[in-house]
């Protein structure tokens, strides 16, 4: 895996588990009880952005880290899920 496709992968896992940490935890001005003129209810109070992106970098690692080794010591291949063979068998060298 090259330098550009394993940033690309831990970018994608990021933002994939950002958009599920998000709403963990959030209170919404509605459920407080003090909504703000001009805003909905459902707008939160207040969000923890920060905390929520520090963990989300640390568990973005841990499963990014474990995809780079499999696909870098190629625990798993194309070739192990190619239910059908239609790859054909494995080249020699």
């Amino acid at each position: 895996m090259g330098i550009t496709s394993a940033l690309v992968l831990y970018a994608v896992i990021w933002f994939a588990i950002f958009l599920m940490i998000i709403p963990v935890g959030l209170k919404t001005q509605g459920d407080v009880g003090q909504i703000v003129e001009g805003t909905h209810s459902a707008a939160p109070h207040f969000h923890n952005l920060k905390k929520k992106a520090w963990l989300t970098a640390a568990i973005a690692f841990a499963i990014w880290l474990v995809v780079f080794l499999v696909v870098t010591f190629e625990i798993v291949t194309v070739r192990d899920i190619d239910m059908f063979g239609r790859m054909g068998p494995a080249p020699e060298g």
